[in-house]
């Protein structure tokens, strides 16, 4: 049950209604919670979009709609305010049949079919297999799968996709450095070269090569070229292995090389020239900025300007070779002929200057019938304290997912991730994440759902009639919720619908922890108002109807923050 959809809907054919009637004609408008609660429960601004279509005045056209919105059966009054917008204040049996809906919907509260089964793609993490991951990758990481969790909720059919750069000069050092661990392994003493992966990671593969080659190596004309593809396929273990601590399991790992092997760069360079979006020519060196694969000889270019791209792009340099942003083209084409109708690319803050030439690429090779959505995940600052935590050890050059893990466990790192929007640099501080605090949002929304389970735990012993009213769903009890706090929380989990179509329509997932720790503070606010107000406790002694009214309350706080915790792929504790 979501009234936000269901009252739009009511809206729509109210106008369409008005309409008919010759009175007007209405366009795309908005059903929001009030920033105000005094205002009502809902609000809509229908009349205010619909006057300057109507070039009529918005505080008339909204009392057109007070009269048909007054006999809806779940309104209880309606008033206009400022320029005209609508608010609207809900039945108490209403916001009461919240409450059955999502003690019988379970899990599936909040669940709809805005995606119609549409074809997705989320690409994210695509970590450079040379090494494990880091704690910036560790963000992307749980961003994107948890805006893939949000879509399938929201009814999308969608794809988790890890692209592995595996055909870059990157991996040729990768594999040299292996080499160097590798002579290690045989028990030589080495130096690893300036420019080399100098991480301790790679001892292990290095030892995993002089089991597998003994001395052969030494021997070998280009023994780099021989285990490239070893040294690869362990650094996407360890990665992989990083990921499963995070409960992150991708659909398909798609391979550059493969991409670069089977001729898609070629496809997708054929493709645009039959479009005419391909040029021979020269690019103006850019002022005050290096631009990579700038060269002042002719060099094929991809018309990017054309849909939205700050310059052309060099395709193919003068001497033959693939620019990096080739490979761009040959993926896109490989995507696209999957069918997905929309393409979301979670990169890191350092890929900022992609997003332009993503778009750009996309809607040429699609003929602007796909969608390109890409989302830029701000840095990590780790502390602890407050203060800067030194490089790992272990990886040589930075903080590993791993090391982070090994201190506060996966679902921790998972939540505190999703703390801010994409686009906020995140503190992510160590002794923060440790405390039982309301300053630690994973804590506070935790402690939420544990202390839900805990009064149902107590009042199964303490108000069995009680209990058993709640057991046996037993609705005619919700009739005893009438405080204020009870309605306050009531509309409060109300939102959590629209939470997850709103999070699904933009891409932001983080919109459902804010959600959840908002959740959890309705709850907290209540258990402390209890200790003054006796009739504001949940177990209520000498009254088995109102005690088992609130247990159907507190079951539905803890399914609906369960859900906001399943969604981030954490599960949700039992006591603390």
């Amino acid at each position: 049950m979501n009234i936000y959809g269901i009252f739009k809907n009511d809206l729509d054919q109210i106008a369409n209604k008005l309409k008919n009637e010759n009175i007007l004609t209405h366009e795309a408008f908005a059903v929001e919670r009030p920033k105000d609660a005094k205002f009502g429960d809902l609000s809509t601004n229908i009349a205010i979009v619909s006057a300057k279509q109507n070039g009529t005045n918005p505080r008339a056209l909204s009392e057109k709609y007070v009269e048909h919105i007054k006999a809806l059966e779940y309104v209880e009054s309606v008033s206009v305010e400022g320029a005209g917008f609508i608010n609207v204040f809900l039945k108490t049996s209403s916001l009461h049949k919240i409450l059955e809906t999502i003690l019988t919907l379970g899990n599936e509260y909040g669940s709809s079919n805005i995606g119609n089964n549409e074809k997705i793609n989320v690409e994210y993490v695509s970590a450079n297999p040379t090494g494990p991951m880091h704690i910036g990758h560790a963000r992307g990481a749980c961003f994107g799968d948890t805006l893939v969790n949000v879509l399938k909720k929201a009814g999308y059919d969608v794809t988790k996709e890890y692209y592995v750069n595996d055909a870059g000069k990157q991996i040729d050092v990768l594999a040299e450095s292996a080499y160097y661990r590798y002579l290690e392994a045989l028990g030589e003493s080495v130096t690893i070269p300036e420019g080399c992966y100098p991480g301790d990671y790679l001892i292990q593969t290095g030892k995993k090569l002089a089991e597998k080659y003994g001395n052969s190596l030494k021997t070998m004309e280009n023994p780099i070229q021989e285990i490239r593809f070893f040294v690869v396929d362990n650094m996407l273990e360890l990665i992989k292995d990083d990921l499963a601590r995070l409960a992150i399991k991708h659909d398909i790992f798609v391979s550059e090389y493969e991409l670069q092997k089977t001729g898609y760069i070629e496809k997708g360079i054929n493709l645009l020239e039959e479009k005419g979006l391909v040029y021979y020519g020269t690019l103006e060196k850019p002022k005050g900025m290096a631009v990579e694969d700038w060269e002042e000889k002719e060099q094929l270019i991809f018309k990017s300007t054309a849909f939205g791209d700050d310059m052309d792009r060099v395709v193919k340099k003068s001497d033959g070779t693939y620019a990096y942003f080739a490979g761009d083209i040959g993926y896109t084409v490989h995507k696209l002929e999957r069918g997905y109708t929309k393409l979301v690319y979670v990169l890191g803050a350092d890929h900022a200057g992609y997003v332009k030439r993503l778009k750009s690429i996309v809607s040429a090779l699609s003929d602007n019938k796909v969608e390109c959505d890409v989302r830029i995940c701000q840095l990590v600052n780790f502390l602890n304290g407050g203060e800067v935590v030194k490089m790992s050890k272990r990886a040589g050059t930075f903080v590993t997912v791993g090391d982070v893990i090994d201190e506060v466990g996966g679902d921790v790192v998972r939540l505190m991730m999703l703390t801010r929007k994409n686009d906020i640099t995140i503190n992510f501080d160590l002794k923060v994440a440790k405390e039982q605090s309301k300053d630690n949002p994973v804590f506070y929304i935790q402690y939420a759902h544990a202390r839900c389970k805990s009064v149902l735990r107590q009042a199964k012993n303490d108000s069995p009639d009680a209990y058993n009213l709640y057991l046996n769903k037993d609705f005619s009890v919700l009739n005893n919720l009438e405080s204020q706090e009870d309605m306050e929380i009531i509309k409060t989990l109300m939102l959590f619908p629209r939470i997850l179509e709103q999070a699904s329509i933009h891409n932001e997932p983080h919109r459902v922890v804010f959600y959840a720790e908002e959740l959890a503070n309705s709850l907290h606010t209540f258990w402390a108002k209890g200790r003054d107000n006796e009739n504001l406790k949940f177990i209520q002694k000498n009254n088995s109807q109102l005690t088992a009214a609130r247990l159907i309350m507190i079951d539905c706080i803890a399914n609906v923050i369960a859900s906001c915790l399943e969604v981030c792929n954490v599960l949700p504790v039992e006591e603390m």
